[in-house]
Parts: C-alpha cells; structure tokens; sequence
C-alpha cells in the first residue's frame, strides 16, 4: 500500500516520463531534419513547440518535486522491467513498471503534446483568398 496520494504519485511519475518524451521528440526532430520532405520546416516547428511545452510543464514538476523534498531515482532496469524509488515525506517507496507499459505510456504522452494540448487553441489555416467551402 503506497503512502503517496496519487496526485503527488503523478508527478513523481511524470518526473522519469517527461524526460522520456523529450528524448523521442529530439530523436524524431534529427530525423526530420536528415529526411528528405519537401517541407520539413512546419514539422521542425511542431517538434520544437511541443519540446517547449513539454520542457514547460518538467520545470514545473520538477520544482514542485524540489519544494516538497519528494525525489525519483531509476534503481535499476533490465528488459522487462524498470524499478524507481519514490522518496516521500521521509518514506522511499519502490515502484516497478514494466516496460511496455512505459513506452505506451510515453506515446499517450506524445499523443497529448501533440493534439490535445492544440484543440483548444482550434487551429485557422493561414487566409490566402482561397476558400475552402
């Protein structure tokens, strides 16, 4: 039984899979840059806000983290599991996850950055006296 409420869990958490995330999206940011689109420019654009708002929102856990003495070390990881200590309020807690459930977790994540967080800014495209009706 975790004494860790699960708000405070979540950030605990988000602290090892944010950084995950930039990771891909700086891997996919030098594959788009090597790729041979024609346009790569609005790609590069996506990757780089998204890395932004993602960076944004780790600072914020992070000094939160900071602020409440909690802290995550990754212990150790093997094929199919990867084992974190969870410090707490003076308790260190061990979590385990398996490692799939981390990459699906990781692509959730993208998946957010990358469209959710955008449909409440409901994209226009540019006015160029073209009409799409």
């Amino acid at each position: 039984m975790t004494k860790i409420p699960a708000e405070d869990r979540d950030k605990l958490e988000n602290a090892f899979y944010l950084p995950m995330l930039l990771t891909i999206l700086e891997r996919d940011r030098l594959i788009v840059e090597k790729s041979s689109f024609k346009l790569n420019r609005p790609y590069l654009e996506l990757i780089e806000e998204t890395t932004k708002a993602v960076q944004r929102d780790l600072a914020r856990i992070k000094r939160h983290l900071r602020e409440n003495g909690m802290t995550v070390v990754k212990l150790q990881s093997d094929d199919a599991f990867t084992l974190y200590l969870f410090v707490y309020n003076g308790y260190e807690e061990k979590h385990n996850y398996f490692n799939p459930r981390l990459r699906n977790h990781v692509e959730d994540l993208l998946r957010f950055y990358l469209f959710e967080r955008l449909k409440e800014r409901e994209a226009t495209p540019p006015t160029t006296g073209i009409s799409f009706s």
